[in-house]
């Protein structure tokens, strides 16, 4: 395993990409609503990435090994898809809940994030699983810091999670990104405190749980991306892009726009 800790350079890199990232989360949100297609949600992002933010989009052919290079621009995952969604021709409606998650790079460094849209009037389940499931990103972004170790992020998560009756995804993580989409480490939701790789400054991952309503097991579609629970739960993602600092943590993919934090998240020293 080679994890890559980032120079000031790169942070500054990861920085500028991180906030794009947010940017164009923020200008899709008011197209989130009855009616509109996740190919028109697509096309939306890929002009805004090209033509506004003069970034690539990552996920756009994107061919790691074993699956075919991935079709669209953005992955868009409803109700109870878990993630991977394929944007497709069919319209979002009222009630639905969906998975907005984008990559950028720009300038060589990648910007990793992902948040989940209400549709209309949502059920009190389906808002209740969106607001806890991002919570619990919260409580581990609060264990980064240096020295802290993996284990700690996904212990804090799999126990509110599931203290709120809610499970946990397992065969998809956070992981390290920078100059690559993918990088070391495997950021876990789940886990035991004091356990897996040790936190340090400059490292860079994303923090991304997926927790479902009902059971955890999940299952692969027909087209080798798109995941769905196998009980046919709501499912609910979200994710940061976050730094490791000497002090704590920074999140990189904060806009003006970003979902309010939570109440309960204190400043990192």
């Amino acid at each position: 395993m080679t994890i890559t800790i980032k120079d000031a350079q790169g942070i500054a890199g990861m920085r500028v990409a991180g906030r794009l990232t947010a940017e164009l989360l923020d200008y899709l949100a008011p197209f989130v609503k009855p009616g509109v297609t996740t190919n028109e949600l697509n096309d939306l992002a890929e002009a805004y990435t090209t033509e506004v933010l003069g970034a690539i989009s990552a996920p756009l052919n994107y061919a790691p090994s074993g699956h075919n290079p991935y079709p669209k621009s953005i992955c868009t995952s409803v109700n109870h898809q878990v993630c991977h969604g394929i944007p497709n021709d069919k319209p979002l409606k009222k009630g639905d809940i969906v998975n907005v998650d984008v990559t950028l790079i720009k300038d060589g460094w990648h910007g990793d994030s992902s948040r989940m849209y209400m549709v209309g009037e949502v059920s009190v389940a389906a808002r209740r699983l969106c607001n806890l499931t991002y919570e619990a990103m919260w409580k581990g972004i609060m264990k980064v810091r240096d020295g802290a170790y993996l284990g700690d992020i996904g212990h804090a998560i799999q126990t509110f999670a599931e203290g709120q009756g809610l499970s946990v995804v397992r065969e998809f993580c956070g992981h390290g990104i920078g100059a690559k989409f993918h990088e070391d480490p495997q950021v876990l939701h789940y886990g035991r405190p004091g356990t897996l790789d040790q936190l340090k400054a400059g490292m860079v991952i994303t923090i991304e749980p997926m927790l479902n309503a009902g059971r955890r097991e999940i299952k692969e579609m027909g087209d080798g991306w798109a995941i769905v629970t196998k009980d046919r739960s709501l499912s609910a993602q979200w994710e940061h892009t976050v730094l490791v600092t000497p002090t704590g943590y920074e999140v990189l993919t904060l806009s003006a726009n970003s979902p309010a934090i939570p109440a309960f998240v204190t400043p990192s020293a």
